[in-house]
Order: structure tokens, then C-alpha cells, then sequence
């Protein structure tokens, strides 16, 4: 099943850093590490409010439009 889109936010990625829906159902984003020993992740900054209420049994991640999606989570696949 595909995706759909729940808030249009439109936020502007920039490299280097990891965006995630948080519990607050706002955008927020951390710097990623560079690799063993070298940077260490950044502090989780607020980017933008979306005030998405989140559901029980869905993945909410933003798109590549910079919009928050969701996707029914995959539990339980049967195997060949």
C-alpha cells in the first residue's frame, strides 16, 4: 500500500541531516555522524510545527517534498 500524505509543511532539506516526524507530531532534525570516531551526531533541533496527530499502526516520516507522510507499518510478513 502506498503512502499518503497527511500535512503539507514543505521544509527545505539540507544535507547532512536526518528529518523525522517527533512525538509531538512536529518536524524536527538531527546532524548525522560522520563514521567511527570522527563527528558525533548533532542535538535534535525543531524545524518546522505540523501538529500531526499520530496513529497507532502507521510510519510517519517526511517525504521529499518536505511534507509528513504515512505509511501502514509491514508487521508480520509470511515467509516463502
Amino acid at each position: 500500500m502506498a503512502a499518503k500524505k497527511v500535512a503539507k509543511v514543505g521544509v527545505k532539506k539540507e544535507q547532512g541531516f536526518l528529518y523525522f516526524v517527533d512525538k509531538q507530531g512536529d518536524i524536527s532534525r538531527a546532524r548525522m555522524s560522520r563514521g567511527r570516531g570522527k563527528q558525533k551526531a548533532g542535538k535534535v533541533e525543531k524545524v518546522s510545527k505540523a501538529g500531526v496527530k499520530k496513529q497507532s499502526g502507521y510510519l510517519y516520516f517526511v517525504d521529499k517534498q518536505g511534507d509528513v507522510s504515512a505509511a501502514v507499518m509491514a508487521r508480520g510478513r509470511k515467509s516463502k
